[in-house]
């Protein structure tokens, strides 16, 4: 039997990812046009971001059920949150108007012209990382994954030449947010009086130091390319303020019933009625609410490399 420390803290804290979106060269449209500003949205991260990649998976880390999506007109669909992940809100930002397909849908050629979402709930960089809970889809997996897409994107498109003319050469990766803040941990670890468990905090300075390290280095091994670093720590506390100092009250309180062994909604529960006012739906993911608010916040270091 999994214990409740043990999911919790290594399968969903463990060293994460979390957010690489991955976009091709500007398509158009700083004149106000529908057409999205670039022709297509790649979207590798864990469950801040998956989007039904796990759906059909043998694992705890699955929430293709109610009252997950309940503010989604499709209803659950495996999004980790009542509705709409920092991703799909990026992606109406960029001018989509369909949410990028999860890759475990088998997008058709047209979808997959316009992008793909890699995303795995528990997913880490190492294959291990976020197993104890069961299977997932890791960042290696994700990337092998991806080359099945750019494959395919030779075939549609009729030449490697077409296809590196129109991938992606534009790569934003997010950081780690202060996952301190979560109710989970909150909850678990306690924080002495503080608004969140800073040990935890801490812990994410140097990972996130690393990354910006790393991406300085990409920028001069790969001159042609464009990468952005997104702060999550920055705008975690920019969202958190908006709680915090609005007429939002819950910070770390989840929106919905969770379960004591994986922190996910119960099945089939009533949440809260007044989502709004909640910054988590449940004890690790934000609420679609704040993730429309992030953003926005995100968008100005990807609107660098457009």
């Amino acid at each position: 039997m999994v214990s409740r420390r043990s999911f919790l803290h290594q399968s969903w804290v463990s060293p994460l990812f979390l957010f690489v979106v991955v976009v091709a060269l500007a398509a158009s449209s700083a004149d106000g046009s529908r057409t999205p500003r670039v022709p297509c949205y790649f979207i590798f991260g864990d469950s801040l971001y998956d989007s039904g990649n796990n759906n059909n998976l043998n694992t705890l880390a699955k929430v293709n059920y109610s009252p997950y999506g309940i503010d989604l007109p499709a209803g659950p669909t495996g999004r980790f949150s009542n509705g709409q992940t920092t991703a799909d809100a990026i992606g109406e930002i960029l001018g989509f108007k369909d949410f990028i397909p999860p890759f475990a849908s088998n997008p058709d050629d047209r979808q997959i012209l316009v992008g793909v979402n890699y995303a795995s709930g528990s997913a880490g960089i190492l294959v291990e990382s976020g197993k104890q809970g069961g299977d997932n889809v890791d960042l290696s997996q994700q990337l092998r994954n991806h080359e099945v897409t750019v494959s395919r994107i030779v075939e549609i498109l009729g030449s490697k030449v077409a296809a590196f003319e129109y991938l992606a050469r534009k790569v934003a990766l997010a950081g780690i947010s202060n996952i301190g803040c979560t109710p989970s941990l909150i909850a678990t670890l306690g924080t002495n009086g503080a608004p969140c468990v800073n040990s935890v905090n801490q812990l994410v300075v140097p990972f996130n130091t690393r990354l910006k390290s790393l991406i300085s280095q990409l920028k001069l091994s790969y001159p042609d390319a464009k990468f952005a670093y997104l702060d999550s720590v920055r705008v975690g506390t920019l969202v958190g303020a908006v709680f915090r100092f609005a007429a939002f009250r819950i910070r770390a309180t989840p929106c919905c019933q969770v379960s004591t062994v994986t922190g996910l909604c119960l099945p089939n529960t009533v949440p809260c009625s007044r989502r709004p006012s909640y910054l988590f739906w449940d004890a690790f993911h934000p609420t679609e609410l704040a993730n429309q608010l992030a953003a926005p916040l995100f968008f100005p270091a990807i609107q660098r490399i457009l």
